[in-house]
């Protein structure tokens, strides 16, 4: 708003910029011509025959003119007899260049035609301009000087002012929208407000986020009823099956299709735990206040897929090197991690290499997961992150692992950055917000 305010006043600035010589021009030459009437007028009421003849007399000329000048040629008086043309203005005015005893000025000239017992004259009375001229520069300069100090200090003045009067807002969506990051935390203290409109947007702001508040209660609640009612099921199913093999009467055909259906339970078992873990971390159905070692994660990951490795014949190197201390789940870091590195295994080539190292870069904490697998193309990577997307049909799995990676830096506020190349290897780099702490 005050930008928009010092723009406007800056257009008005320059349209009287534009302006000005006009009208001081105006002014000024009105002024001269008035005087140079008054002079006109004293010089033909004092004029008469006999100093018009001594005056032509004595020109050394034959132009039979009379000529004054003033002695620092701001004026000169020039006297002639010319015959009246028909329909002559018998005044008029004009700006024209004289060279008076050898120094060119310009001069607003008055041209007056009168007859004077029968003869006719033309009377020229001119006034330099050159003053004039430096009197409008100055002028100009004094006006655009005044009106620039104007527009900077209205321009502060607003400015300063603006941020007055938007200080309730900025309280408002520091502290009841930045700040917040779930619906029980929010702070229904109504903002100290003189504007009613403030008053007016705290209270919209305090009803919406009690409707908000109570949405994620139902969702909550909602969630608990399906973590109930869909596995509960599943388990006695399950419980039911495996019963059913205990049975010594049963076919090798029956046999595997009963062990078929145990592996189709527990594959939906997984994917209603992997949503239902998603939706509890974007609800934020999670504490985030323990402090996480990250160089003691990734060394248990090792120990822990070291066989899924060996089987592999990948080799696995651990470039961990500092001690960066955060505060987050320990539970929720960890499954991001381990979902990164057993990507890294899943899609990596035999006899491959994984890297898991750490930085410092523009003080700002990051650890890089990286694979010489099979890579991914440009469309896969941007689609990689969404539930159920499945870099190849070859592989098992649901597709759920890195929604739920993406679920968990978000919720840490982690960002997650890939660099893959086909048949290269992917990189996955995780970049922590907080400040640098280490050893």
């Amino acid at each position: 708003m005050a930008i928009f305010n010092a723009l406007t006043r800056l257009l008005v600035i320059l349209i009287l910029w534009l302006m000005l010589p006009i009208l001081v021009e105006n002014v000024v030459y009105r002024h001269i011509n008035n005087g140079l009437i008054e002079k006109k007028e004293k010089f033909i009421d004092h004029l008469n025959q006999k100093e018009i003849n001594d005056f032509i007399e004595n020109q050394d000329d034959s132009t039979e003119t009379y000529s004054q000048f003033s002695t620092l040629h701001s004026e000169f008086l020039v006297l002639s007899r010319v015959p009246v043309k028909p329909r002559q203005k018998k005044t008029s005015f004009s700006n024209e260049y004289r060279i008076i005893e050898g120094e060119e000025n310009e001069y607003r000239i008055l041209q007056h035609h009168f007859t004077y017992e029968n003869e006719d004259y033309q009377l020229e009375i001119g006034s330099s301009l050159s003053e004039v001229k430096d009197l409008t520069f100055i002028i100009k300069l004094f006006i655009i000087i005044v009106l620039v100090i104007i527009l900077l200090v209205t321009f502060l003045a607003d400015t300063f002012y603006i941020e007055y009067l938007l200080k309730p807002f900025y309280k408002i969506i520091d502290t009841k929208i930045r700040r917040v990051n779930e619906p029980e935390v929010f702070d229904h203290t109504p903002i100290n407000a003189k504007s009613r409109d403030f008053r007016e947007l705290d209270l919209v702001l305090n009803q919406m986020m009690d409707r908000i508040a109570e949405l994620f209660k139902k969702e909550k609640q909602f969630i608990s009823n399906v973590s109930h009612e869909l596995l509960t099921p599943i388990a006695l199913l399950k419980n039911k099956l495996e019963n059913l093999l205990q049975n010594a009467s049963l076919d090798d055909n029956a046999v595997d299709k009963i062990a078929g259906s145990l592996r189709t339970l527990d594959m939906l078992k997984k994917i209603i735990n992997n949503l239902l873990l998603i939706s509890r971390i974007e609800n934020n159905q999670y504490e985030a206040n323990e402090n996480i070692n990250f160089k003691e994660i990734i060394n248990d990951l090792q120990e822990d897929l070291q066989d899924r490795i060996d089987d592999k014949g990948i080799k696995f190197v651990n470039k961990m090197e500092y001690n960066f201390a955060f505060t987050g789940n320990k539970t929720l870091i960890h499954i991001l991690i381990y979902n990164l590195v057993t990507n890294a295994i899943k899609y990596n080539k035999p006899d491959g290499k994984i890297i898991v190292s750490d930085l410092f870069a523009e003080n700002q904490y990051s650890i890089s997961i990286a694979d010489f697998g099979i890579g991914l193309s440009e469309s896969q990577i941007e689609n990689i992150f969404n539930r159920f997307a499945r870099v190849s049909s070859d592989q098992e799995g649901q597709g759920l692992g890195l929604a739920i990676a993406r679920s968990i830096a978000a919720f840490h506020r982690i960002e997650i950055k890939v660099a893959s190349e086909l048949n290269n290897g992917t990189t996955f780099t995780l970049l922590f917000p907080e400040a640098p702490k280490h050893n």
